[in-house]
């Protein structure tokens, strides 16, 4: 899968949140503004991407996990497409508090979920009253919600690769409490020093999410591939061309008005509430 700065303009990964909303942290990763929105410096993107890709290939080719974690809209189901595909565990409902500061009760939801499903496929499900099998039902599907995804994790993870670092900022904070490092697609309104290895880009827009998900994605199965020693074509491949520098050209075309549209209908959903503003 190559990898190019017109792909991602594409994706619309350089759209920013509106400027008033921004965190200075992230100045170094800004390309300018725009109608009072942030524009995403993706050549920045581009040159970030390189390690993060490197040390997700790195840690799938020792057989080490990387837990996917997005559980908002824009990524809840991407997280769970892509964590699948490259058989990684994923958090795409809600984070549970301790999650991994308490992987011990976490480890004791699991085994109560396994139990539940040997009854059930024993047939020992048949013995209850419908009151009772409706209820058992309820939780195994709320359990299900909730650690379906890390169930076969076996283990605290080797990594996170998370999807908005300020909406999942209690398994950020776990992880770092933890010494699990942190691969992160950061957004204008987030703070970059929480991650190890940042990934500047629009974590709202549905598009841009999966695009920078399917890379590292395809960063996993790549390192696992040189772990079990079958050639996988799906490794990522970085593509530089002299006039994408530019990133955005002066004249907008219909399809980026309509892509920013988009965009920024999808961030507003995540914005904080307006507070009353006095007029200019």
């Amino acid at each position: 899968m190559d990898i190019s700065i017109e792909q991602m303009l594409k994706a619309g990964v350089h759209f920013g949140h509106q400027t008033r909303f921004w965190n200075p942290k992230m100045e170094n990763y800004i390309f300018g503004k725009r109608n009072k929105v942030h524009i995403i410096n993706l050549e920045k993107t581009l040159e970030l991407l390189k390690p993060s890709i490197d040390f997700c290939s790195q840690l799938a080719a020792s057989n080490n996990r990387i837990l996917f974690v997005g559980t908002k809209r824009a990524a809840s189901r991407v997280i769970k497409e892509e964590a699948e595909r490259c058989n990684m565990p994923y958090v795409n409902y809600r984070w549970l508090g301790g999650m991994l500061t308490n992987y011990k009760t976490v480890r004791a939801s699991i085994r109560r979920l396994e139990i539940f499903k040997t009854q059930e496929e024993e047939g020992k499900f048949d013995s209850l009253t419908k009151k009772e099998v409706l209820g058992i039902k309820r939780e195994m599907d709320k359990l299900e919600r909730s650690i379906g995804g890390i169930k076969n994790m076996g283990g605290l993870p080797e990594a996170l690769f998370v999807v908005d670092v300020k909406n999942e900022k209690i398994a950020v904070s776990e992880a770092r409490k933890m010494g699990i490092p942190i691969i992160g697609i950061v957004d204008t309104n987030s703070d970059p020093d929480c991650v190890d290895h940042i990934i500047p880009g629009n974590d709202d827009a549905i598009r841009s999410v999966s695009l920078l998900t399917r890379i590292i994605s395809n960063a996993c199965l790549e390192g696992a591939s040189k772990a079990t020693g079958i050639v996988s074509g799906d490794g990522p491949v970085i593509v530089r061309k002299g006039d994408e520098t530019k990133q955005i050209s002066t004249d907008e075309n219909e399809n980026e008005n309509s892509l920013k549209s988009e965009v920024l209908e999808e961030k507003a959903e995540v914005a904080p509430p307006k507070k009353e503003e006095t007029k200019e």
